[in-house]
């Protein structure tokens, strides 16, 4: 699971802008942009940027961890 690249999607698929995103965390868009380079991320922006959006990321990384443990 690459988590930039889905908060990038989500982004999008919200019709929000990487401007948007960046104005709400108040950072530059650079960082944010370097976010969605990110194949892991802190829990704490995870948690502010699933508020922002509506949208639980940490879910994801649940089901994935569902699936690793049911494979085993």
């Amino acid at each position: 699971m690459h988590i930039g690249r889905l908060i990038r999607e989500q982004v999008e698929a919200q019709g929000r802008t990487t401007s948007w995103l960046a104005r709400e965390l108040a950072y530059c868009r650079t960082n944010v942009y370097k976010i969605y380079d990110k194949k892991s991320i802190d829990t704490d922006l995870l948690l502010r940027i699933s508020s922002l959006l509506k949208y639980d990321f940490f879910a994801l990384y649940s089901e994935e961890l569902r699936r690793s443990v049911a494979n085993k």
